[in-house]
């Protein structure tokens, strides 16, 4: 298993929310980047999510946790719109996503940047090309200016210049990542969204990866909704862990949160054999330093 530490501005823990939190009290909407209300969500008779709540502090990284098949993705897609919700609210930077004007809600979504699993770069364009989707998509900027930018983002991202010019299928595993994650921070996002960025990787790219993510999160100040299984990931750079089972979020809060929670799925996950071989290893239970 992975053993590294990462030293983060222990600010972005944001210990009065957290507090909050502990105490079962509502947080001021100005603490949060994401406050998702009695979400419901379904496919013709399965329902997904099922009067869900979801707070994301603005600043964290969350790590958001669940069985497979169980709706981790389906929860990220919903919040982008993606998949259309039955009942419920969700809020993002203080706005109602129900409420806003086709405008409003442009401009929210620019305030976003996305990864999805496997990266999902578009195959023939190149990684410049893939990292422009979003420029051209919602700025007019130059051609010049558009290449300036993209390479920028490239090289903010650990990729050579020469990548640039590279198609997905000339790329490992851990270059697709990073290309799409070049393409997540395009417009300077304030809020990323990253779906299992870990997954596939061997254990060193996902070491190095997961470095990447917080030095990015403290240098750009993001927040960060990570969907993942990664336990290295959870124990390494999350702020919080909140997990899902049975449509709803049972547990949030730091690792030591969800080694107090009896629920069964979660002590299976962060007690069972595999995270007591986790923490064998030297890694430790007590999240980012």
């Amino acid at each position: 298993m992975r053993g590294f530490s990462i030293s983060v501005d222990s600010a972005s823990l944001r210990p009065a929310a957290a507090a909050l939190e502990m105490a079962g009290q509502e947080p001021a909407a100005a603490d949060l980047a994401i406050k998702v209300r009695d979400l419901v969500v379904g496919f013709d008779r399965q329902l997904v999510m099922n009067g869900l709540d979801l707070d994301v502090y603005k600043g964290e990284v969350l790590g958001f946790v669940g069985a497979s098949g169980m709706g981790k993705s389906v929860l990220m897609r919903t919040i982008l719109g993606l998949i259309p919700k039955r009942r419920g609210t969700i809020e993002v930077f203080g706005s109602d996503l129900d409420h806003l004007s086709p405008d409003g809600r442009a401009r929210i979504e620019q305030r976003f940047g996305v990864m999805f699993q496997q990266g999902a770069l578009f195959s023939g364009l190149t990684v410049k090309q893939n990292t422009q989707v979003p420029l051209r998509e919602h700025l007019k900027i130059s051609d010049r200016l558009a290449d300036e930018l993209a390479m920028l983002k490239i090289a903010l991202v650990g990729l050579k210049p020469d990548a640039a010019d590279k198609y997905p299928a000339e790329l490992s595993g851990g270059m697709i990542k990073r290309a799409a994650l070049a393409r997540a921070l395009a417009l300077d996002p304030e809020l990323v969204f990253l779906d299992e960025p870990t997954s596939g990787l061997d254990p060193i790219g996902a070491a190095e990866f997961d470095e990447l993510i917080a030095t990015l999160q403290k240098t750009l100040g993001l927040t960060v909704f990570m969907v993942t299984h990664d336990l290295d990931s959870l124990h390494s750079i999350c702020d919080r862990v909140a997990a899902l089972a049975d449509g709803k979020v049972i547990a949030s809060g730091p690792i030591a949160a969800m080694l107090a929670c009896d629920h069964p799925w979660v002590r299976s996950y962060f007690q069972g054999e595999r995270a007591r071989r986790f923490d064998s290893a030297g890694n430790g239970a007590s999240g980012k330093p």
